[in-house]
């Protein structure tokens, strides 16, 4: 059985995903798997500064990972990314 997250760490977790650009982020990673910056900024549309501030809090929320192929950079869902994303397309 999973042990249950404290108040502080669900804060961050929600607070993480407390903007609609960072929820279009989940949910394009979800269905894409994993991205490149360039890439979710142009199938969102948006710009990059933008994205890499939206990406970078995701990252530090725990909801994103960064993995370093090369040069590129690949975010793809953490576990507990996976779970959120779950819950916004159940709520």
């Amino acid at each position: 059985m999973q042990k249950l997250k404290n108040a502080r760490q669900l804060e961050r977790h929600f607070k993480g995903v407390a903007n609609h650009h960072r929820i279009a982020i989940l949910c394009l990673i979800e269905k894409e798997g994993g991205m490149t910056l360039d890439a979710i900024t142009q199938a969102l549309k948006t710009n990059f500064k933008t994205m890499s501030e939206h990406t970078r809090k995701l990252v530090l929320a725990g909801l994103l990972e960064k993995k370093y192929k090369g040069r590129a950079v690949i975010h793809t869902l953490s576990p507990y990314g996976k779970k959120l994303v779950f819950f916004l397309k159940t709520f």
